[in-house]
């Protein structure tokens, strides 16, 4: 990272699924009129690109083919009239799309392999822009921005997680068994936090927020109060 780079204020907010990055990140930057980077996005761009192009992750053999589209994956964030965040990958709007469940699966298998890990890290970090930047994502205080004066990660308990996931299942018209939820919560958990690149784990200086009983609000004012004590 270069001298410039670090002289912008970036948070990182890191947890795992469920644990609220993507809402808090947004209310955040919203509040603070800073660029957002979610890292989940890209990674779950290239399991889109690996489902549709039908390789599987879990094999060896296709790291090589896997990396090749996560280096060059041809995607593009752009923002609305209304603000929205429109996701596009090789011109096609596949905002919804990576959200599909099976999509983040395979963004979890994606994620363990090094070569995409290395492949992503750079476009990671020229989302750096100035005023400045929430990263949110699961080693942004670890690995992607490491010297950023500001680590936040949340956490909360499995079922918690599962019901927040449920109820989002729901509000897009699709149904979901809650004990399969926190199953594959559970799973990916285990996947994260023991890959060998890049575990899930706050960083030594991050604050860490227990999101289970907070609600949006809160978590925002006490991040807030943080980014206060951090750069102002």
């Amino acid at each position: 990272m270069s001298n410039h780079s670090t002289m912008l204020p970036i948070i990182t907010i890191d947890g795992p699924s469920g644990s609220g990055k993507g809402t808090i990140s947004q209310q955040v930057a919203d509040a603070l009129g800073l660029h957002i980077l979610d890292s989940g996005a890209l990674y779950r761009l290239v399991a889109l690109s690996v489902l549709q192009k039908n390789i599987s992750p879990i094999c060896a053999d296709n790291e090589a083919e896997i990396y090749q589209l996560a280096e060059k994956l041809d995607a593009a964030f752009l923002t609305t009239d209304e603000g929205e965040v429109k996701i596009l990958l090789e011109d096609k709007d596949v905002t919804q799309a990576i959200r599909a469940e099976e999509c983040g699966k395979t963004a979890s298998q994606v994620a363990t392999l090094k070569t995409v890990r290395k492949a992503l890290l750079t476009r990671q970090r020229n989302f750096l822009q100035t005023p400045g930047l929430v990263a949110d994502g699961r080693d942004m205080g670890t690995i992607v921005f490491p010297d950023a004066k500001l680590k936040i990660f949340l956490t909360a308990s499995t079922e918690i997680r599962g019901k927040r996931r449920l109820n989002q299942l729901k509000e897009q018209g699709i149904n979901a068994n809650l004990h399969g939820l926190i199953r594959d919560i559970e799973e990916r958990d285990t996947r994260d936090m023991q890959r060998k690149d890049a575990p899930l784990v706050p960083a030594a200086d991050a604050i860490t927020i227990d999101t289970s009983k907070l609600s949006i609000d809160e978590v925002v004012a006490l991040v807030l109060k943080a980014y206060k004590k951090a750069y102002l």
